[in-house]
């Protein structure tokens, strides 16, 4: 039950839709912790915020990735810094024309989760 938030300011030229689609290649790299009929990725655009002394144009891209527990920390490391590397580097033309801070925090599920999901099994097939 991966699912990942991707969240930025609306000041950046961001082409979401490509960013979404090399966040998702990266995570489907690690077939075995990520299922692909678990995996949700979404993005939310910032209309209001405040950024440092909040004078520039300065702007952000902060993803939330939430796993269920049980990962080794080794595990952990690897899936974040390979989703890190590959949005970083989709983000390239923004850093050499803009400020920009770019984060990535991990959050595991810790309780149980309700889940009712149909979408497993077609890729079982």
């Amino acid at each position: 039950m991966p699912h990942l938030y991707i969240e930025y300011t609306d000041n950046l030229d961001i082409d979401i839709t490509r960013l979404l689609s090399v966040s998702q290649k990266a995570l489907l790299e690690f077939p075995d912790i990520i299922p692909v009929g678990g995996l949700r990725i979404r993005a939310v655009k910032h209309t209001d915020y405040i950024i440092a002394d909040g004078q520039a144009n300065d702007g952000f891209v902060h993803l939330i990735l939430k796993l269920g527990a049980g990962r080794t920390d080794q595990v952990k490391d690897e899936i974040t810094q390979h989703l890190f590397d590959a949005v970083s580097n989709a983000l390239d033309e923004i850093f050499d024309s803009q400020s920009i801070a770019l984060s990535l925090e991990l959050h595991e599920f810790t309780h149980p989760t309700l889940k009712r999901n149909n979408i497993h099994a077609r890729f079982k097939k």
